[in-house]
């Protein structure tokens, strides 16, 4: 006779440890594991503050606890509360509030209801911003981390975007593996065969630092997964990703979200990939239609060699998904391969066209035309239009530009 197995396993909780933590304290139970004890029981967490008055000399704040509804806020004297952050930043949002509203920037002794409510959105739209950059770099693959900053209006994430890192696949579309790699033993110095690029009878495209030093308009061949030089080779750019610190930034001049870096880049540096879903023209060209009346687009043209694929990052993208048109950009547009070698298929990665000082916003040209260097790249026209649209001028929908910049030509597209 046979004895009961007895099997041990463990279940992911969608909760976070903080929402079990609170839960305990609301159900007034110890829990050793999450660290609540009688001790810790009746402790209690600043979430944001609500609103503020001052009677005599005393301030006073509405605060909203955490784990707690809105019905069990309370009113505390300063000299209760130990939140320094939160205390400097309730105060930073009424000043610019008080500001914009042309009052003085002393605190009134009571709130204006209008104005207490303005904080409360304020302070809910940035813990919700907080959680989506979390979520972001929580699903980032690359180095660079990512934050989230919005003190222009009260607009939080986005909610229709999925961050992705690589290229998400259509319907009825194969990304074919690349079958040979390089034999080097050092691919920028002593190049076997030339290489990966060699082989597809192209330049190497990077110095020894990274940077790349072809004309726009020349492919990149990066090194593939069955090559032997290892992860540290020159000729492996792209594929590692994004390499710096980026802030997803609400514009205050009517452009929406906009990417500017919080490190400074080098002239001819890889900055990042423009990524999304690939779908064919057919697809593009319904797509095209709903986004143009919509007032924006996000189909990035496949046009290497002909105009058969589009990347649309409008849903599924990365950070390039918020980079904004500039008519004197500071990113331009590059055709790479890598475990793809299909010329209909090219990665598009944004090198830098001079050094980005560090809290500059990135930007490149929607409408970018590249210069022809050879017969073939005159057919490399990675042109960021309103893919699937008529190409005729009179028949476009016209996009004013909002860039700002001397060489503006007053038009998007």
């Amino acid at each position: 006779q046979g004895y009961p197995l007895t099997l041990s396993c463990s279940v992911c909780c969608k909760s976070s440890w903080n929402q079990l933590q609170d839960l305990c304290r609301l159900a007034k139970l110890s829990c050793p594991a999450l660290g609540i004890s009688k001790r810790n029981l009746y402790d209690f967490e600043v979430e944001y503050l609500c609103d503020y008055k001052k009677i005599r000399e005393q301030e006073y704040y509405l605060v909203k606890w955490r784990g707690y509804p809105d019905s069990e806020s309370t009113w505390e004297p300063r000299q209760n509360l130990k939140c320094v952050r939160i205390l400097k930043q309730f105060h930073k949002d009424l000043e610019k509030e008080l500001l914009r509203r042309h009052h003085r920037l002393k605190p009134p002794r009571h709130l204006d209801p209008s104005l207490a409510n303005y904080l409360v959105q304020k302070a809910k739209q940035r813990r919700a911003l907080q959680r989506w950059e979390q979520e972001l770099n929580a699903k980032r693959s690359h180095l660079g981390r990512i934050t989230v900053e919005n003190e222009v209006d009260l607009d939080g994430p986005p909610r229709a975007f999925v961050y992705i890192n690589e290229y998400r696949v259509g319907e009825g579309i194969t990304l074919n593996q690349v079958a040979v790699g390089c034999e080097c033993q050092d691919c920028l110095w002593a190049p076997a065969g030339g290489c990966c690029p060699g082989a597809s009878l192209h330049k190497f495209a990077y110095n020894d630092q990274g940077q790349v030093r072809l004309r726009a308009g020349l492919p990149i061949y990066e090194c593939n997964s069955r090559c032997r030089c290892g992860y540290d080779c020159p000729n492996r750019v792209v594929q590692k990703g994004i390499r710096y610190d980026l802030c997803i930034f609400r514009t205050d001049d009517g452009r929406g979200w906009g990417v500017r870096t919080l490190e400074k880049i080098r002239k001819n540096s890889f900055v990042m990939e423009y990524v999304g879903e690939i779908i064919t023209s057919e697809e593009a060209e319904r797509r095209g239609q709903i986004y143009d009346r919509q007032g924006a687009t996000y189909l990035f043209d496949l046009d290497y060699v002909e105009d058969v694929y589009t990347v649309d990052a409008a849903y599924y993208g990365n950070i390039s998904h918020f980079v904004n048109h500039s008519c004197d950009p500071n990113l331009q547009v590059y055709n790479v391969f890598i475990d793809n070698l299909d010329e209909r298929l090219p990665r598009i990665a944004f090198f830098a066209t001079r050094t980005i000082r560090a809290g500059e916003e990135l930007t490149f040209d929607y409408n970018m035309q590249v210069d022809p260097v050879d017969m073939e790249s005159t057919r490399m026209d990675s042109n960021f239009g309103l893919a699937g649209l008529p190409g005729s001028p009179k028949k476009r929908v016209r996009i004013e530009c909002k860039c700002g910049t001397e060489s503006c030509r007053k038009y998007l597209f």
